[in-house]
């Protein structure tokens, strides 16, 4: 998998790097819109964009949702501390908590936390009630550490550009 990734990793090129930058602006761009800001003609920016996400590098395509507005304005973010580190534990760990639905982000971590779970809720209490019946029902954590977050400061969906 490391050699697939620096393999892909090595075949991009700056025009590459400028699509997915402008499809991460606006993923509803039309391919001549996104192939006039990168200075291609349609059909070799098609031809990319196709390598781009036949490649896995494009792996999708979303909207954008405002969580306030949607209903789950809180956001904790809950560093777990498992209680063994076999295998058998991690595997059962990361099973269940990939089927919880208002976990929408999970880290696998360095340092005195296993994990980092960022978690979405519609009030404290629906925090206290998922705490209760979904997170303490899963097997093998030893230690829960959450922290709500009071608001968001920064968020963006553009990764930093980097250079080829």
């Amino acid at each position: 998998m490391l050699a697939d990734t620096a393999n892909v990793e090595r075949n991009m090129d700056n025009i590459d790097l400028k699509i997915i930058r402008e499809l991460q602006k606006n993923g509803r761009i039309t391919n001549q819109e996104l192939a006039d800001k990168v200075h291609l003609s349609p059909s070799p920016c098609l031809r990319r964009l196709k390598k781009l996400e036949a490649s896995g590098v494009i792996r999708g395509y979303t909207a954008v949702v405002d969580r306030n507005l949607y209903g789950l304005p809180i956001s904790v973010f809950a560093m777990i501390r498992l209680n063994s580190h076999d295998t058998a534990t991690i595997s059962q760990f990361e099973s269940c908590i990939s089927d919880i639905e208002e976990i929408i982000e999970c880290f696998l971590m360095a340092g005195s936390h296993d994990y980092l779970l960022h978690i979405v809720a519609a009030t404290l209490q629906d925090y206290e009630l998922f705490m209760k019946e979904k997170l303490n029902a899963v097997p093998g954590i030893a230690a829960i550490e959450s922290n709500i977050a009071f608001g968001t400061v920064k968020q963006t969906p553009i990764l930093p550009g980097v250079q080829r």
